[in-house]
């Protein structure tokens, strides 16, 4: 059997607990540092005023050459780290998306989870009791 396809999250929801250890995600950010020695990257996103962080292990996509400050999706797997850093998202895919107008994406994802939110719904209404 297949497993379950990666979820659209925000850069600011991958640090809460809406996002499980070993859970698909897919998201996005601004590069805004890389340690290759670490194999760590920081993307970065902006939800209204504050400004939000999310660890990237990059050991399964490297080598591979950072652009600082441009925008990237990534496609991999939360680990919990249950400390202070928060969550980490292992990559398996990296891509630099740099022009992507993040304000159409986020209203695309939106117009996504809404979506798949009303055929649950529909599929639990129509199903067999």
């Amino acid at each position: 059997m297949l497993p379950s396809p990666a979820a659209f999250y925000f850069p600011w929801e991958i640090n809460t607990d809406l996002v499980k250890d070993g859970v698909s995600v897919r998201t996005f950010g601004r590069f805004t540092s890389y340690v290759p020695e670490e194999s760590k990257a920081v993307l970065s996103g902006q939800q209204s005023s504050a400004q939000c962080h999310v660890s990237v292990k990059t050991t399964l996509v490297e080598p591979f050459q950072p652009i600082l400050g441009a925008q990237y999706f990534v496609l991999g797997e939360i680990e919990n780290t249950d400390g202070l850093s928060g969550n980490i998202l292992h990559a398996r895919a990296l891509a630099c998306v740099d022009g992507v107008d993040l304000a159409l994406m986020q209203q695309a994802i939106m117009e996504q989870r809404r979506f798949f939110k009303e055929r649950e719904t529909k599929m639990n209404v129509q199903a067999p009791r």
